[in-house]
């Protein structure tokens, strides 16, 4: 049994063969006793009665030792291991996923059981992980929802006030509007990603032109650009660039490329879009001239609710970029950064033509 990352070589039995003959030869030895005990009570001239009595002692006296050292063996070799494990299913199953287990050989020597033991301290880990990724998940909803209620709730308790002149009353509207978009957004968000991560979202693919795809997204934020005195340059080809894919999935991607370009890029800035095929493949780089983000953030950024620049923490809820690779992970995509302080960040997507 070969077992690859662990050990070269694994025993495929808990019985090594020198049990085996160890028992052989035991019965061989045993049985010559026997016969020497009948030779020398035959010379002693012992009565029948006497010798029966003492084959029978003796016999009963191999068969105690016998079953007491293969009860040893069986309880060493399979009792004891399998009553470990299955306490420690038990805490798990109770929510300990602190539990681990000691193989029973050293690693030199492992055999099937141990490699099972070391599955299930990894089985374990993993679980243990994914716990504390569903514990912070859950905080960090809660935490996400919990802020635009408040904010929803203080504004709906000014609204009630009678001398309230006519500005403020569209301003705590406004602000009950806006809360309000960012939760459903929110709850939108968590409800995609949902499906996205449990594949209950079943990719569309079809024919498509990708070049109008993109254009389509960037003309989304021309008002963004615009009102920010951003600069937007579009390096896409001027013919048809035509791709089989899911056409509702991917404007996710782009949409959210672009908007966090422009929400990090200062006014005076410049976002770049571009698209260019090689070697059967199609590079889209989202390019901007923002803050930019440090090693640290950069390997968070597809880290659900994690948001690296808290001072634009109103204007998202750190979903979009966790989206945004869940859908190029369904697609078979792929995604990567380049990104330095000060100096900007590039987004660079590929898709197979």
């Amino acid at each position: 049994m070969k077992r690859q990352g662990l050990v070269k070589a694994v025993r495929d039995s808990r019985f090594p063969k020198s049990i085996f003959f160890g028992y052989y030869l035991a019965l061989l030895l045993l049985s010559g006793v026997h016969v020497a005990l009948l030779l020398g009570m035959d010379r002693a001239n012992f009565n029948e009665i006497l010798v029966i009595h003492v084959i029978l002692i003796y016999w009963a006296l191999v068969a105690g030792g016998l079953t007491l050292y293969t009860r040893h063996q069986v309880r060493k070799t399979y009792e004891i291991p399998m009553k470990r494990l299955a306490d420690a299913a038990a805490k798990i199953s109770a929510g300990d996923f602190s539990v681990r287990i000691d193989p029973i050989n050293e690693r030199e020597k492992f055999d099937y059981l141990d490699v099972m033991i070391e599955d299930f301290n990894r089985m374990t880990e993993e679980l243990g992980s994914i716990e504390t990724l569903r514990v912070d998940f859950f905080s960090n909803v809660s935490h996400e929802i919990k802020t635009p209620i408040a904010v929803i709730q203080n504004a709906s308790e000014m609204l009630k006030k009678d001398d309230l002149d006519e500005e403020k009353r569209r301003e705590y509207i406004n602000t009950i509007t806006s809360a309000a978009k960012r939760l459903n957004t929110l709850i939108t968000d968590i409800l995609r990603l949902n499906k996205l991560e449990h594949r209950t979202i079943t990719p569309h693919v079809s024919e498509f032109d990708l070049c109008d795809q993109l254009v389509q997204s960037a003309l989304l934020f021309e008002t963004v650009w615009e009102e920010n005195e951003i600069e937007f340059e579009a390096d896409i080809a001027d013919e048809r660039k035509i791709i089989t894919a899911d056409h509702e999935l991917l404007p996710l991607v782009w949409n959210n490329l672009l908007s966090n370009a422009f929400k990090f890029t200062e006014r005076g800035g410049t976002v770049t879009l571009s698209e260019r095929s090689e070697n059967g493949k199609i590079y889209v780089t989202v390019e901007d001239t923002g803050c930019g983000m440090d090693e640290h953030t950069a390997k968070h950024i597809y880290d659900k609710f994690f948001q690296g620049d808290t001072s634009h923490s109103t204007e998202g809820n750190g979903l979009g970029l966790a989206l945004a690779l869940r859908v190029l992970q369904l697609t078979g995509g792929s995604i990567s950064v380049e990104s330095e302080v000060g100096k900007g960040t590039k987004f660079t997507v590929i898709l197979k033509e």
